[in-house]
């Protein structure tokens, strides 16, 4: 049965509010109000000490949480058929508005991603990243074959690559590499694993071919080979196999380096290079990451306390109000006060998962997952370029980090996923 005929297909509803999952409520409600006092204490101003003054940040996301809210409350008074009827649709106006951006748009830090609008700036990009999970659910849910079909990769691939080359073109790499985390949606609906196990050897092979010799790892990789061929012996289809696959192997370990001096920018050379640790620079590139650690660290096992940090106070972590929001956690609250906001990312995103495996339609299954991938890239991302193990790619952490488009969006996003599943129970 498809999602449209089981969602024709249910009793009159009663009470619509009180079937929302309170437990994903509360985590969303919790994790938005920790977020909004550590943006009062990341760029707290003795001047001006009230949580609400409009005139700061925290004044500011004070009103973006209060409409973050509303918003949820009206998603949910919608008719979930709503979201599969119109996901072209509003896939398709997310599109346009990253076409027009690029245009248009006004440039911040060096993206060119933003319409502002009076004192007011909406980054496109953010928002879509539901309407591309839309999309993705839509099409993915209105099949009647199975993902491996290559055409379905095709379609369901190009349906990522359309939003993702757009924001490339923004200069906002961080925001469009979100997309690949689908991959995981998609093997849920069928991709083979192979799919998965090769994506993560092509990203170890770059990472090893950036600090060892591509000669030395080319030699590695031929012994494999050799003890691979013992073991076939004579069977033809194999063997091609195996030459094939230790040709393309090899030609992708000595690309690397190409791609690596001639495609990527000069600051993303740079960010790789301090993560790997080839150079070290603590007035540039590096400065960020080496702040960070110094505030997380001295955070120590308990904390400075809130508002003590003095990383945080003396704004020596640049962005701390945004991309490194997870560095005033560390220093204020300390390794304990780390562990249970990473323990409450992990409770939302096991109980979205949870959801998503007990909905009645494979549209609300597909779009459950999505919701999960997204927030569990931003999420590990995030939290990994501020402690020094992933690359600083500009991404926010979800409920977190000072802004209204990110807040608007991870709100949508998850949402949408509540209201298709408060409305699971009234399905016959």
């Amino acid at each position: 049965m498809t999602s449209s005929n089981m969602l024709t297909s249910a009793r009159p509803q009663k009470n619509i509010l009180g079937n929302v999952d309170k437990v994903a409520l509360f985590l969303y409600i919790a994790l938005v109000i920790f977020g909004w006092l550590n943006i009062y204490a990341a760029v707290f101003n003795d001047e001006h000490p009230i949580i609400f003054d409009y005139s700061q940040h925290y004044g500011k996301q004070f009103f973006w949480i209060l409409t973050a809210f509303a918003l949820g409350f009206i998603i949910l008074l919608l008719d979930p058929k709503i979201f599969s009827t119109f996901a072209w649709v509003i896939y398709g106006f997310m599109i346009l508005l990253l076409i027009v951006v690029i245009f248009a748009g006004k440039e911040v830090a060096g993206s060119k991603s933003w319409f502002k609008i009076g004192e007011f700036a909406i980054q496109p990009s953010e928002f879509a990243k539901f309407a591309t999970n839309l999309a993705i659910a839509k099409y993915l849910s209105s099949l009647s074959i199975k993902f491996e079909n290559f055409r379905t990769k095709v379609v369901a691939v190009s349906i990522l690559l359309l939003p993702a080359l757009l924001i490339l073109l923004q200069n906002d790499t961080g925001s469009a590499i979100v997309y690949s985390t689908f991959v995981f949606v998609f093997y849920r609906e069928g991709l083979s694993g192979n799919i998965l196990i090769i994506g993560v050897v092509a990203i170890f092979l770059f990472v090893i071919s950036l600090v060892i010799n591509q000669f030395v790892i080319l030699g590695f990789i031929a012994g494999i080979t050799l003890i691979l061929f013992y073991f076939i012996k004579k069977r033809r289809t194999e063997i091609l196999i195996l030459v094939a696959g230790f040709l393309l192997v090899s030609g992708y370990v000595f690309s690397i380096n190409y791609i690596f001096n001639n495609v990527l920018k000069e600051h993303q050379k740079s960010r790789i290079n301090v993560l790997l640790g080839k150079e070290v620079d603590l007035k540039k590139e590096g400065y960020n990451i080496n702040q960070s650690k110094i505030a997380i660290g001295s955070g120590g096992v308990l904390g400075k306390g809130f508002l003590q940090g003095t990383q945080t106070k003396y704004n020596f972590v640049p962005e701390q109000g945004t991309d490194f929001i997870f560095c005033t956690v560390g220093e204020e609250y300390g390794f304990f006060g780390s562990i249970l906001v990473i323990a409450a990312f992990i409770a939302l995103l096991s109980r979205i998962i949870y959801l998503a495996e007990k909905q009645r339609t494979q549209f609300a299954r597909i779009y459950g997952y999505g919701v999960a991938c997204i927030l569990f890239f931003h999420i590990m991302i995030n939290i990994g370029m501020v402690l020094g193990v992933a690359p600083v790619i500009g991404i926010p952490l979800p409920f977190f980090s000072y802004g209204g488009s990110s807040l608007w969006s991870f709100t949508i996003l998850l949402f949408i996923f509540l209201r298709q599943d408060s409305y699971r129970l009234n399905m016959l």
